[in-house]
């Protein structure tokens, strides 16, 4: 079916997020601060805060559990922005076509209430979009349903017509399960091609 609205993933798709970018300037070992990622400040702990649990409470049961830790799990918290240095400028000039286009723009990401306010006024493109629905509002995260079913019905989108683009494989299947058409983005140009051959864009 004809694609009638596109729904964007945040984090690494138009905003460069990653830990490592402030985690690099506290370790001098890559191995040391990949071993401290994948035990300590984990993606499952980080999922606690994206469904609304508050950092400080966060930093508090991580620092409890790993108390020889303390600075490096508190900078979590009160280094959070250093994660985010800028945008994935590449995939923002594909969204500006879009949004040139008059193609109704959503977004459906994974992410703190909390953090979210210190990044939104900083990237002017956050403002082409129709509506926003972020994980720690909903209190789940996706690839649960109750999240797409969330953007659905805020937003009154017929799934069968709207495209939602994620990195994460497992998220772009619960978007298909719940309905909508999904693509699994790669890089900025793979997404231009994967919209021009959904009829989005134009081919050049």
């Amino acid at each position: 079916m004809a694609v009638k609205a596109v729904v964007f993933d945040l984090g690494k798709v138009l905003v460069d997020w990653d830990p490592r970018h402030l985690y690099r300037k506290l370790f001098d070992d890559e191995a040391a601060m990949e071993e401290f990622l994948a035990t300590v400040c984990t993606l499952e702990w980080n999922d606690r805060l994206d469904r609304g649990m508050p950092f400080a409470e966060g930093v508090a049961q991580l620092t409890a559990a790993f108390p020889e830790h303390r600075d490096l799990i508190d900078a979590y918290h009160s280094r959070w922005i250093e994660m985010v240095p800028g945008a994935v400028e590449e995939t923002v000039v594909v969204l500006a076509e879009l949004h040139g286009r008059g193609v109704p723009l959503y977004a459906l990401s994974n992410w703190s209430a909390e953090t979210f306010l210190l990044v939104r006024d900083r990237f002017p493109f956050m403002e082409w979009f129709d509506g926003i629905v972020l994980s720690g509002e909903v209190g789940v995260t996706k690839p649960d349903a109750r999240i797409f079913d969330e953007l659905r019905t805020r937003y009154g989108l017929e799934p069968a017509t709207t495209l939602f683009i994620d990195d994460i494989e497992a998220n772009v299947d619960g978007a298909r399960a719940a309905g909508l058409q999904a693509v699994r983005f790669d890089s900025a140009a793979t997404l231009r091609g994967d919209l021009t051959r959904l009829g989005v864009l134009e081919s050049d």
